[in-house]
């Protein structure tokens, strides 16, 4: 398992399920739990990050992305690249600055996350970024992380099902095909928990678990699987020609879609809102389902 990877399935899988929990209550008041938390302590200006004048005077913005995570950001032949690398482009141009990313590893967390790239810095080997791309945007979370402003929202992740032409040529398959026919999912994962717990854990023995989704959506190449459980962005940006994506029924799953969004430190409003505005403008004139276009994706409109 690679350890790249564990802090975007701890994130996700803590954002979503508590949107689960939060989505089956009957009565649900935004931040009718809320605690205060202790304010951040931070030493100067440099710590923090800066506002929009400050930006908009050295003439760039820093962007932090997740390292090693296609189709949304990642390096390539010493291009770093992605669906989250071009909003972040998108965002620079609107604001009339160049774009500056930088690639970080995935923490234990999401909050910690936000923590390390947004609001106070890592403890050591690094620095906190102006906006911080591919943050889940969910109304719970919001209510326990008061230092950071969730913003941006750009497109709808789901989980979806990728599959074998050849294995399924005559229907679309399901969850309960994984009773008996071998499936692939990015290790501990909502999808690895989500299967796990169906029917009283009779698809576990078809369970094949990979370090990540693109390796799942692989296997089905090789005939190790015969289809794979995961973000449907990440099925299709990996899956090869005789392999097709669908969204099926998922019974009992109330954490298969999310809005994706951005984050920026909660003391500047003013950049948070010019981050907004030009995301939604891109939403508007078609240029961010025009990425998702360029990178054979399809673009879902964000839950607002």
């Amino acid at each position: 398992m690679g350890r790249r990877h564990i802090g975007r399935r701890a994130w996700l899988g803590a954002v979503l399920s508590g949107a689960a929990v939060a989505m089956a209550t009957a009565a649900w008041s935004r931040c009718g739990d809320y605690v205060p938390q202790p304010k951040p302590q931070n030493a100067s200006r440099d710590i923090v990050g800066r506002d929009l004048d400050a930006i908009l005077e050295q003439g760039f913005i820093e962007f932090a992305a997740f390292e090693d995570f296609a189709p949304w950001s990642f390096e390539e032949k010493g291009e770093i690249r992605g669906v989250d690398i071009e909003i972040g482009r998108i965002i620079a141009a609107d604001l009339g600055v160049e774009p500056r990313f930088r690639l970080v590893a995935a923490g234990e967390n999401l909050e910690a996350d936000l923590r390390n790239w947004l609001w106070k810095g890592p403890v050591t080997g690094g620095k906190v970024a102006n906006v911080m791309l591919h943050v889940p945007v969910n109304r719970d979370f919001t209510c326990r992380v008061e230092q950071v402003v969730f913003t941006g929202q750009a497109y709808r992740q789901q989980i979806a099902i990728a599959y074998s032409q050849a294995a399924y040529p005559d229907e679309l398959p399901g969850t309960a095909y994984f009773r008996y026919d071998p499936v692939g999912v990015e290790n501990d994962t909502i999808s690895d928990f989500y299967l796990s717990s169906l029917a009283g854990g009779q698809l576990l023995n078809q369970i094949h678990r990979y370090p990540s989704t693109l390796d799942a959506v692989a296997a089905i190449g090789t005939g190790e699987v015969k289809a794979a459980m995961g973000p449907m962005g990440e099925l299709e940006y990996a899956a090869p020609a005789g392999v097709a994506v669908h969204v099926p029924p998922l019974p009992g799953f109330g954490a298969g879609r999310w809005t994706v969004g951005v984050g920026v430190h909660f003391a500047y409003r003013p950049l948070a809102y010019a981050v907004d505005d030009a995301i939604a403008a891109a939403l508007e004139d078609g240029r961010i389902a025009a990425v998702f276009a360029e990178y054979g994706l399809t673009w879902t409109a964000p839950e607002r």
